[in-house]
């Protein structure tokens, strides 16, 4: 566990020696502050629901540019062969790099703390939905950014990784769409897989078990299949 650590507070570290974590924070908080805003002013409602649901668009951009370098850029400048062989285990360089950019996510995430402090001034918002849809989020995050890890993984290109990334989670996304399609137990499955059906419910302020279940398995489901990949890039040295 504390190799883990170590590599999360190194990945941590490595975001903001380079503009990535600022670019990609900048950008974040520049579209989610006039989403507030234009959101607040048109519905005149003290409500984050559909901030929520819009930043959940940005997470599909996000996740896979906070990602793409984790893995791919070790590949490609060699150095993965260093971490390899340095005495980690595989589990614990991907935990760590997955930790890092989810302690990213939850920073940008605290920035937009605001927005609810300006709600409570402005009107008398509900705060419960508030919370859960902030836990959705950071639940929803790490499920993008888990499969973004995957992504990292497979590749040493990291515009690469983050297409792949970026595919994989909108495909899990929207799967929900097939259910219209498909009739049955197969629909349901697919409605099952999506993750914005599980999501929408933490915007309503609903915290359904099910919902935390399916987040956290996708979440560890996804750095079982980075870390297996990576065991296999392990045996090829």
């Amino acid at each position: 566990m504390k190799n883990t650590w170590l590599i999360a507070r190194r990945e941590l570290a490595s975001y903001f020696t380079s503009p990535i974590a600022y670019a990609v924070t900048a950008v974040f908080l520049v579209v989610a502050g006039y989403l507030f805003w234009v959101i607040l002013y048109y519905s005149r409602e003290a409500t984050m629901r559909y901030l929520f649901y819009n930043v959940t668009t940005l997470l599909l951009l996000v996740g896979p540019a906070l990602t793409m370098r984790l893995v791919a850029e070790e590949r490609r400048t060699g150095t993965i062969e260093l971490l390899l062989t340095s005495p980690v285990r595989d589990g614990e360089v991907i935990a760590g790099k997955f930790l890092a950019a989810l302690g990213l996510w939850a920073l940008m995430l605290a920035m937009t703390l605001v927005y609810p402090v300006l709600l409570k001034l402005l009107g008398n918002p509900d705060l419960g939905p508030v919370a859960s849809g902030y836990l959705g989020l950071l639940l929803a995050g790490g499920a993008v950014l888990a499969l973004g890890v995957i992504a990292s993984t497979v590749t040493s290109n990291q515009v690469i990784a983050a297409l792949v990334a970026f595919g994989l989670s909108l495909l899990l996304w929207l799967t929900d769409a097939l259910q219209g399609i498909a009739s049955g137990s197969l629909g349901s499955f697919f409605s099952y897989l999506s993750m914005s059906t599980h999501f929408y419910d933490f915007a309503k302020g609903v915290i359904d078990t099910r919902d935390v279940i399916f987040f956290v398995s996708l979440i560890f489901g996804a750095l079982f299949v980075a870390t297996r990949l990576l065991e296999a890039r392990r045996w090829k040295l």
